[in-house]
Parts: structure tokens; C-alpha cells; sequence
């Protein structure tokens, strides 16, 4: 799936998609224990979707923590 695609999901569809692939994972997973899985790279590629989905839910929820001011360490000077 694209990320363009994923972004035009509504937060029901996203959750819905992430479980789909979530139990998907599963199920290649329990294959390439019990038989020959036909495609290996489809985990990868469905971990890759898993992280997709839970980015832009991510990007929906907004900053939680805003990022706290660095504080400027003092350098020393040369010489």
C-alpha cells in the first residue's frame, strides 16, 4: 500500500487496515514455520505497511510532548 493511499483513510479505516495487516503478519508468519512460503519478501513488505499505517496515525495525533528548548552548553575557548 501507498502512503498516499494510506493518508486518504479516514482514523476507523486506519485502525481497521492496521489490524487486517497485524493478523496478515500473523498468518505469513505461521507459514513460513509449517510450510514453504512462496514469497518471503512478503513479510518485510507487510512489516513495511505496519509502520506506514502507524505513522500517520502518529502524524494525526499531533506533538504530545512539545520538544523542550536545548540548553546551550558553554564551549571553551582555544588558547
Amino acid at each position: 500500500m501507498k502512503i498516499n493511499e494510506i493518508r486518504q483513510l479516514s482514523d476507523n479505516e486506519l485502525k481497521a487496515e492496521l489490524e487486517r495487516l497485524k493478523r496478515h503478519l500473523f498468518d505469513l508468519r505461521s507459514l513460513a514455520v509449517t510450510e514453504k512460503l512462496e514469497d518471503p519478501s512478503m513479510l518485510g513488505k507487510t512489516k513495511r505497511d505496519i509502520a506506514r499505517v502507524l505513522t500517520v496515525m502518529r502524524e494525526r495525533q499531533g506533538p504530545s510532548n512539545p520538544k523542550k528548548s536545548k540548553s546551550k552548553k558553554k564551549q571553551k575557548k582555544k588558547g
